[in-house]
């Protein structure tokens, strides 16, 4: 049995920080960081049954031309990417009222519909990019027992590579699903590995009034590449969902609307219109499954 203190819920019985009961959530997500951009998807829905938010996490489920979807944001970070992923798979996962895990487990598909910056000069701000693999820098992983799902060759490649500090902790690499990158396999999305940090400024090498311990890391991302795949972005969520998914033994993808070009310093000129265009092709490969 789950401690009260492990598993809080809510006096209504749902989940503590996402306010969701199970009947309230579909089995397929789409993942969003910004609470705002979830009626930006959602508009298109031919039904909203369910609605709520607390704090950044604004959940809606209903049907998409008959399927039935929840979009839910997550706010910025792989710490919330914690709180999101075991709050979700408990609502699946665990029976909430005996507080034990089911014997039946059940596998639920999400895909995160993101924006991030390119690490790449040939990759056009405005182009999407698929997320083949993820390199999380942030650790929150390992505050987990890892098991194979983990890619420590692909870790140790990116450690050497880029002479990274193990004093910050070892990077962790974790693969997509692999079912719903073939939802993706086009030509409007280029496969790449993504990286993820732990904060915005610091650890994704950028200099305001504070020096970054590595002035350099950007140059040594780019540089970067696996079994023919370069690495293409940087954000702060998709190698927490991958690896927090593969644990659980859910299906996970990120795709992402990139909006900013690290390499050449540009930004798109319209990037609310690069994220709706993103939206659009989601919805239209969902509507296919």
């Amino acid at each position: 049995m789950i401690a009260n203190s492990e598993l809080i819920l809510n006096p209504d019985g749902s989940v503590y920080h996402l306010n969701l009961l199970p009947e309230h959530i579909a089995d397929t997500f789409l993942f969003v960081g910004d609470q705002n951009r979830v009626e930006k998807i959602t508009r298109y829905f031919d039904h909203i049954e369910f609605s709520t938010q607390k704090r950044e996490f604004k959940a809606q489920t209903g049907t998409y031309k008959g399927k039935r979807i929840t979009v839910l944001s997550t706010g910025i970070g792989p710490d919330n990417i914690d709180i999101v992923l075991n709050e979700l798979d408990a609502l699946v996962n665990v029976d909430l009222k005996t507080r034990t895990v089911k014997s039946e487990l059940k596998k639920l598909k999400i895909i995160r519909v993101g924006t991030s910056g390119a690490l790449q000069p040939d990759i056009a701000v405005n182009s999407f990019v698929v997320s083949r693999f993820a390199v999380g820098t942030d650790n929150m992983l390992r505050s987990y027992v890892l098991n194979d799902q983990i890619l420590e060759d692909l870790s140790d490649h990116f450690v050497q590579h880029t002479a990274w500090d193990l004093q910050k902790g070892k990077p962790y690499a974790v693969s997509c699903s692999d079912e719903l990158l073939s939802w993706f396999d086009n030509p409007k999305f280029k496969k790449g590995i993504t990286a993820t940090a732990g904060g915005f400024y610091g650890p994704q090498g950028r200099e305001v009034r504070l020096t970054p311990a590595d002035k350099s890391i950007n140059e040594k991302l780019q540089g970067f590449g696996y079994d023919a795949i370069p690495m293409t972005n940087l954000e702060m969520e998709t190698a927490a969902i991958y690896g927090l998914s593969a644990l659980f033994g859910h299906e996970a993808l990120s795709l992402n609307a990139i909006i900013a070009n690290r390499a050449n310093g540009t930004f798109s000129e319209n990037p609310e219109e690069a994220i709706e265009n993103l939206i659009q092709e989601v919805l239209a490969v969902l509507a296919k499954q």
